[in-house]
């Protein structure tokens, strides 16, 4: 989570104060490097686990501050939304069982997860991004109260100086402009950690870069955002546009945003931090040490607060890590791209293949540069979270492979190699990467898996209705830690309440809109009309603002009245104020506005701009659901 005694940087003065303390840590760091400080000859592995927080019928809640309140396991810790929660797993040496350890954790912090998310009416699930998500749960009232969100937003915001958008185009295609970084919030990840020492660093780090598109490319479990299928890892599109403090002028001129997978590779970890240094302004500001290059020669080891906390605000895909423990300096590569779930076995199995990969290829001292454009490794990483296991990778010497073949046929022969020379038990060995080899073959990842339960649903059932059971079965198969290669596509699920999907209009508005402008022809707005059997169209200017609402009824009216002109324009018979809800808007709430003002139809408006409607078909159609239900009901109780 990082660092929370912190405070904004907008204040000039103490942003200039705390960059020269950034930049003295840096001094400090490039110090210990020089006098070989940093441990050596110890690898060790750790990962943190985050999960979503859902109520019964699988939708988001907002229960983590209560869950954190009963837990009393110092592994667990708040995360943005109210709907998140982590918990940081103990980091273990390299070798014996240390996978098997790390699995038997993960499901033990998940269980106890578990367990008290039950007192609050609350289920965990592990998902990359929850399908239930909405951009209406990732408002500032979801935001954990925590100083540090609330402060990391604005100074985004301020930098940003725009709302975020986020453009993603897969299968489908969604565009969304939210006002927060809550955006942020739709992901949780398994980030696993790696200690190397410090002149092996820039090769492994290295090579961290380059094995992390075929991992990912078989780790993918993000295809979903809501209904729409996107990425096969959506968490790295949504995630870059979450945080990214680039203006337009910015983003023209190529500026790197702050979570990127890099440039080049790098040929010291100093210069990766003065890279960083040199791009991304101070966001936050915390208390620092006054001296940590006095501290290092009169051998006292800093914990480098400063650069750590500057460090935390800039997202590298692999991002160099600093910490102290015992008064010993050391490196790590976390590895942020995997996600969480789909199954705990499946996370440990990824892990295994990324960490046996690493090993693998640093026993033959492989020293990528040599054998790899850093381009091809970019492209391949974007490559993997567009298609998974569907990629097709420019690998070493110039090879372009298939992702599936690479892995099946040359990927995880080394990886077993790794894990074997680090003195992995063998038994662990075939149990993680059979998992892999199992998911490659069936050509099952969790976002394939999502995405094929989507769309061959049945199309009767209403796509909130359809997210919810793949939730549904998401939750089903890890409660019983299946892997994702064996498991069923979801179907329209009887274990979820139906009406949870129609509590709030966002859930079921129309968004796929027809609209007019003011200026246009009266004759459109009636021709739309009969042509997609509507009785109201809405009016929006070019800035997509509601400016009036035309229905079928004013148009008769002026005709009858003969009030038009030659050629009328839509702003001649359009109601120019018509009534109007939001996303959040309760259904019950709608059904009665509509009632009392006597209207058919709601435009629903979002910070000004039109992202739907609702029409009493839209609740004749729910009101008919739910007497079929109690007519069902009632028949099974009939004598």
């Amino acid at each position: 989570m990082g660092e929370q005694n912190i405070s904004r940087g907008g204040n000039e003065a103490a942003k200039r104060t705390f960059t020269r303390a950034v930049l003295n840590d840096l001094r400090a760091l490039e110090l210990m490097m020089n006098q070989g400080l940093i441990e050596r000859g110890a690898r060790r592995i750790g990962a943190e686990q985050e999960m979503f927080i859902t109520d019964h019928n699988y939708g988001p809640n907002c229960t983590a501050l209560k869950l954190l309140k009963d837990i009393e396991d110092e592994r667990f810790t708040n995360e943005i939304a109210l709907f998140n929660i982590e918990a940081n797993l103990t980091p273990r040496r390299f070798e014996g069982t240390c996978l098997r350890q790390m699995e038997e954790e993960i499901k033990e912090v998940v269980s106890i997860a578990k367990k008290h998310a039950n007192d609050h009416q609350s289920k965990i699930i592990l998902a990359g991004i929850l399908p239930t998500l909405r951009q209406m749960d990732l408002t500032m009232d979801n935001i954990t109260p925590v100083d540090r969100y609330y402060e990391l937003n604005e100074r985004l915001k301020e930098i940003r100086g725009d709302d975020f958008r986020m453009d993603i185009r897969g299968m489908d295609e969604l565009s969304v402009t939210h006002d927060n970084f809550m955006l942020e919030a739709m992901n949780t990840s398994f980030q696993v950690h790696f200690q190397v020492s410090g002149e092996e660093f820039v090769d492994m780090y290295n090579l961290s870069q380059a094995v992390t598109a075929p991992v990912m490319a078989v780790a993918v479990n993000s295809g979903l955002i809501h209904h729409n299928r996107l990425w096969h890892e959506s968490r790295i599109a949504v995630f870059q546009t979450s945080v990214d403090t680039r203006s337009t002028t910015h983003q023209k001129r190529g500026t790197q945003p702050r979570v990127h997978f890099g440039d080049a590779w790098i040929d010291s970890i100093v210069d990766v931090f003065r890279d960083d240094i040199s791009r991304f302004s101070v966001v936050l500001t915390s208390d620092f040490e006054d001296d940590p290059v006095e501290m290092v020669k009169s051998g006292v080891i800093p914990k480098l607060k400063a650069l750590m906390l500057h460090n935390g605000t800039i997202y590298r895909w692999n991002r160099p890590c600093y910490g102290v423990k015992n008064n010993v300096p050391h490196l790590r590569i976390e590895n942020r791209v995997l996600p969480s779930g789909p199954s705990v076995i499946d996370e440990v199995a990824n892990a295994a293949f990324y960490f046996g990969l690493m090993s693998g290829f640093s026993h033959k001292q492989y020293d990528v540069r040599e054998h790899m454009r850093f381009s091809s490794a970019r492209s391949n990483f974007l490559q993997a979270c567009r298609t998974g296991l569907e990629s097709h990778f420019k690998w070493f010497d110039g090879e372009s492979k298939p992702a599936s073949e690479l892995i099946l046929n040359e990927l995880l022969p080394v990886a077993a190699d790794g894990l074997t020379q680090s003195g992995i038990q063998q038994d662990d060995i075939e149990r993680y990467l059979g998992v892999i080899q199992k998911r490659v073959e069936k050509n099952q990842t969790g976002a394939s898996w999502a995405i094929r339960s989507i769309t061959e649903m049945d199309r009767e059932v209403h796509v909130d209705e359809q997210v919810r059971s793949v939730v549904a079965e998401m939750h089903k198969q890890q409660e019983n830690d299946t892997p994702i290669s064996e498991w069923p596509l979801a179907t329209a699920s009887r274990n979820v309440d139906w009406r949870a999907s129609f509590a709030r209009l966002g859930q079921f508005m129309t968004t796929k809109l027809l609209t007019v402008r003011p200026e246009d022809s009266m004759d459109l707005a009636a021709s739309i009309m009969e042509w997609k059997h509507v009785r109201h169209v809405p009016v929006e200017n070019d800035e997509g603002e509601l400016v009036g609402l035309v229905s079928h009824r004013s148009i008769l009216k002026k005709v009858v009245e003969g009030k038009l002109s030659e050629s009328p324009a839509v702003h001649e018979i359009m109601n120019p104020d018509p009534i109007h809800v939001t996303p959040t808007t309760a259904t019950v709430a709608a059904i009665r506005i509509m009632r009392e003002r006597k209207v058919s139809c709601l435009p629903v408006v979002d910070q000004g701009k039109l992202v739907g409607v609702v029409t009493e078909y839209d609740l004749i159609k729910i009101a008919s659901h739910l007497l079929e239900d109690m007519l069902s009901d009632y028949d099974s109780k009939a004598p």
